[in-house]
């Protein structure tokens, strides 16, 4: 189920009739006669409004085993938590919604947030304050849900150091490996094909938070590869006016998943320098799916991923940014064990195999403890 009205506010474009099929998956768009103002409504308040009959009606007379409510807050808030069902609820915490009103844990727009400051920190986004948050509403309705799911150990914990009352699971983020048309090749063999220069990739939303700031002006003096950038957002005019002069840096913009793919299989590393809490890192785990090693920053999740997969390099610094990238493109020996430690952990911990055997372990652990 998904909030048509949202999307559309968001900036998505009108969504294309789906033709009917037999795949056992059913699709339920739901939308207003309020346009934007529905979400809205629901984001000030915490409760859906406009589609609460349908919610309800949908949640309660169907016969599902489980629920899982993912991104609530214009969908229908807290108060959607507590509609009656007789499945088991779960909740998977993709991002830190639950503590942070703006979702990212990115203090003013400018900074990681290390302490709350909420109504001011929303205010800077030139958001209206949530007054649902000082209620109580969703402390009172989170014992309608019988289990939360974090994406990260480090998403756990930053859940629990921001006040979050329940106990956690953790399912990590499933990536998607290559596309059966992307070429398998590693970063040596591009050349030898007469591809372009050797190149390091980021792929992402271009937002002040992504940290690409940082990492552009190292390719002024930087000679041996490019940076490819992939991704749309609206910091990409400031990141295109500091690449100005810098002819290898190039952005791409948006890709679909195939194309990008490709790209993936033919860097020297991916580059994921966010200066912001991420609760997990989808590239990095795609990036080791197609056998690229990554480098990431020494903050948020991203150095777990790198730790429990020993596929890449974590820096602090540009200096240790710089020495990260030099290693893994002239050390063949390192990068190439990189590929193959990435590879076996994606297979191991972010395949869709893997993570769906985690995610029903948890939906097992909840029906024991109905039977018990």
């Amino acid at each position: 189920m998904h909030d048509i009205d949202a999307f559309l506010a968001l900036g998505g474009k009108p969504p294309a009739t789906v033709s009917r099929n037999d795949d056992g998956v059913r699709v339920i768009g739901l939308k207003s006669g309020l346009g934007a103002l529905s979400p809205l409504l629901t984001q000030q308040l915490g409760r859906p409004l406009a589609n609460r009959r349908s919610l309800r009606r949908i949640l309660s007379d169907s016969e599902f085993d489980v629920i899982n409510f993912h991104n609530l807050s214009l969908i229908g808030g807290p108060g959607l938590l507590g509609y009656p069902s007789r499945a088991i609820k779960l909740y998977m915490a993709h991002e830190h919604w639950l503590v942070c009103p703006t979702h990212v844990l990115w203090r003013y727009n400018r900074e990681a947030c290390t302490g709350r400051q909420c109504v001011r920190c929303q205010l800077s986004y030139k958001r209206p304050p949530q007054l649902w948050r000082l209620t109580g509403l969703l402390e009172r309705n989170l014992r309608h849900v019988n289990a939360f799911i974090a994406v990260s150990e480090f998403s756990r914990k930053k859940h629990k150091e921001f006040g979050f009352p329940r106990e956690m699971s953790v399912v990590p983020g499933m990536a998607d490996g290559p596309s059966p048309d992307s070429a398998a090749a590693a970063f040596p063999h591009s050349r030898a094909e007469g591809g372009d220069r050797p190149y390091f990739l980021f792929v992402g939303r271009l937002e002040k938070l992504k940290g690409l700031q940082d990492v552009i002006p190292l390719f002024r003096s930087y000679q041996d590869a490019d940076l490819l950038i992939i991704g749309e957002g609206t910091f990409r005019a400031d990141l295109e006016g500091l690449a100005a002069g810098i002819p290898g840096v190039r952005f791409l913009g948006q890709m679909d998943q195939s194309e990008v793919s490709r790209y993936y299989a033919r860097a020297v590393a991916t580059l994921v320098p966010s200066t912001t809490f991420e609760s997990f890192g989808i590239v990095v785990a795609e990036s080791l799916a197609h056998r690229t090693p990554v480098i990431v920053r020494n903050l948020g999740a991203l150095p777990e991923l790198v730790d429990q997969s020993r596929g890449g390099a974590v820096f602090s610094t540009a200096a240790g940014l710089l020495q990260a990238m030099k290693r893994i493109q002239h050390d063949v020996s390192f990068r190439s064990e990189c590929a193959s430690n990435g590879y076996a952990a994606f297979l191991q911990r972010w395949s869709e195999g893997a993570v769906v055997q985690r995610y029903l372990d948890v939906v097992r652990e909840q029906q024991s403890g109905r039977t018990q």
